[in-house]
């Protein structure tokens, strides 16, 4: 039987996600309304029933879903095992989704018309779903993140990777929400497999849009669930991770980030300037600790201090989320 050559391949890493969510995020795949697709589960080395549902998943259509895992069933890192699933990709587009988290039915037919019909483009993304709702009794509303830039626009590099930079990683689209073509991502060189734990997937973004033409779309179809068991919910707890003031792992990405620049022969004065501000805080921490963080938090009370005004007048006490698509 001849070998087919499916669109998109979509890549779901795991590591004891239980089979629940796995066979959810399986689920969301098959449902898609674009059915030239394949998928790639890649085992990080689990030792739950995960590892059970995704043979199973693979055994019960195996022209569409294969079962990958690292030699000895080893656990090597979310880059490595991305890496992997890009590695035996058949699709000129690559998706990835995270096996807590799902699809929306027209998340892989939206973005690949898009990059059919912008040949200039290396990668799509759009906004995601915080989804705490998955839980009947969650305290927080569910929103959508902010996309930051204009949409359904060819946006030439390094633009994109400078607008991450200038809002702090505040506009950093999840893994779940973009589309990329396989070749743009060979080019590269994929993910850092070194590069381990939260940021790995902004090493990869900021490899991407330093290099390639970025469009964004303004319709979500990926929904990001969140729960104490996430990467980054594990970084707060440990305090390698804090979202407004510097922390371990910010500084890890923005030395790994000058470093890639300075390899790669970037000299784009614009995009400098805007790494340098980042790592001002790293560079001067006496200074950042008296002046840096106070009037940080002064704006972040600022901030807050509006829209509860904003709220008190409209009496709307909860965020507005938009259907995928309309």
């Amino acid at each position: 039987m001849a070998e087919t050559t499916p669109t998109v391949s979509v890549v779901i890493i795991f590591l004891n996600p239980g089979a629940a969510f796995l066979n959810e995020a399986i689920a969301s795949v098959r449902a898609q309304a674009l059915a030239d697709w394949e998928l790639l589960l890649v085992d990080d080395g689990s030792s739950d029933d995960s590892s059970e549902a995704a043979r199973d998943a693979a055994a019960a259509t195996p022209d569409r879903v294969r079962y990958l895992e690292h030699p000895g069933h080893g656990n090597c890192g979310m880059s490595a095992s991305r890496n992997l699933g890009i590695g035996a990709a058949r699709g000129r587009y690559l998706t990835f989704l995270d096996a807590d988290d799902v699809y929306l039915p027209e998340r892989l037919s939206h973005q690949v018309a898009l990059l059919e019909d912008h040949p200039e483009v290396g990668m799509v993304y759009g906004p995601t779903l915080y989804w705490h709702s998955w839980r009947p009794d969650a305290l927080e509303f569910d929103t959508v993140s902010r996309l930051g830039l204009p949409v359904g626009v060819s946006l030439d590099p390094p633009r994109v990777m400078r607008a991450f930079l200038e809002t702090h990683g505040g506009i950093v689209p999840g893994i779940c929400s973009l589309t990329v073509r396989r070749d743009a991502a060979l080019a590269v060189g994929c993910f850092e497999a070194a590069f381990r734990g939260c940021y790995e997937d902004q090493v990869f973004l900021s490899k991407i849009c330093t290099n390639e033409t970025i469009m964004l779309t303004d319709r979500w179809h990926a929904k990001y669930r969140q729960h104490a068991s996430s990467c980054t919910a594990q970084a707060v707890e440990s305090g390698d991770y804090q979202e407004h003031l510097p922390h371990p792992t910010r500084e890890r990405y923005l030395r790994w980030l000058a470093s890639y620049l300075e390899t790669a022969g970037v000299n784009n004065p614009a995009l400098l300037r805007a790494l340098r501000r980042e790592l001002w805080p790293y560079d001067h921490p006496r200074l950042h600790r008296r002046i840096g963080i106070p009037l940080l938090l002064a704006r972040l009370r600022a901030k807050r201090w509006i829209w509860q005004q904003i709220r008190r007048v409209t009496g709307d006490r909860r965020p507005t989320v938009v259907p995928a698509g309309e």
